[in-house]
């Protein structure tokens, strides 16, 4: 049996199915792909939508749980830019896998041919120097997660077996989005995200070591699988977090917390993306 042959029933096959679906629901290209995480619906209720399916009515995804993930793909246009919007996300701590929390972006790209994917989240913020509902640019990330969907048999047309990583979150992309910061009017912090798999949120000694050991910036619970698996395929990688709470305050944490306070910084994320998408296409 070829590796091929034993990738296909697992992942694969899984893809072309989903393939198929996006194909009969949303047909089309597009340049941008942009995952929505946690409260950032503001963006995506702004989408001028063409046409959209329900996680749930595509195979192999399944339903989004989490309050403030809508669990839609849509195909639309946002400042004029077409795009295809992955509104929320599957997470590990669901209790599945990582190659199934991420066989939805891998099909996309795919059939979409997009090449630039914006990956958003909500985190907690560890540098002392951030504020509640602040933007941060992902400047690199720690995979705190300690698996890596890559794991398995690799599928060279998808990309390589073993990935370069040292630059997932393009520098051309970065660049281009401290422009639109500037031009928007926005403050655009920059930081390293660290990704752990959740549900839970840090303990006091945790949040300690991840800023003075480890020299995280924020936390989170999703973004690394989905950048690693894009920049595996060869796409641009973006990645943006709102800074929804602070753990330098040792308050307790709650996701409605979470979800309020994305919620203040929907109109800046919002201008953020809308002055940068034509910035991303152009020419």
């Amino acid at each position: 049996m070829t590796t091929e042959q034993a990738l296909e029933p697992r992942i694969a096959g899984k893809v072309e199915d989903l393939r198929g679906a996006i194909r009969a629901a949303l047909p089309g290209k597009v340049e941008v792909a942009i995952i929505a995480g946690s409260g950032l619906g503001g963006f995506a209720r702004g989408v001028e939508a063409s046409a959209s399916v329900s996680y749930s009515d595509l195979p192999h995804v399944g339903a989004a749980t989490v309050q403030g993930h809508s669990g839609t793909l849509v195909m639309g246009r946002a400042a004029g830019v077409p795009l295809v919007l992955l509104n929320g996300r599957r997470h590990i701590y669901e209790g599945i896998a990582l190659d199934e929390a991420t066989v939805l972006l891998r099909a996309v790209l795919l059939e979409t041919g997009a090449r630039i994917v914006i990956i958003s989240n909500a985190a907690g913020g560890l540098n002392p120097t951030f504020d509640v509902a602040d933007l941060m640019m992902l400047s690199d990330h720690i995979n705190w997660m300690f698996r890596n969907p890559l794991i398995g048999p690799n599928k060279e047309d998808w990309g390589p077996r073993f990935p370069d990583a040292s630059d997932v979150y393009s520098r051309r992309l970065r660049g281009l989005a401290r422009d639109a910061a500037v031009e928007a009017g926005i403050t655009l912090r920059e930081g390293v995200y660290l990704a752990g798999h959740g549900p839970s949120y840090e303990t006091r000694a945790e949040v300690r070591m991840l800023r003075t050991v480890i020299g995280a910036d924020a936390v989170g619970m999703s973004t690394a699988p989905e950048a690693l698996v894009a920049a595996h395929m060869g796409r641009e990688v973006l990645g943006l977090s709102v800074i929804t709470n602070l753990l330098t305050d040792p308050a307790i944490t709650t996701h409605e917390e979470v979800m309020e306070n994305s919620k203040k910084a929907e109109a800046n994320f919002k201008k953020l993306l809308e002055t940068l998408l034509p910035k991303l296409v152009k020419g």
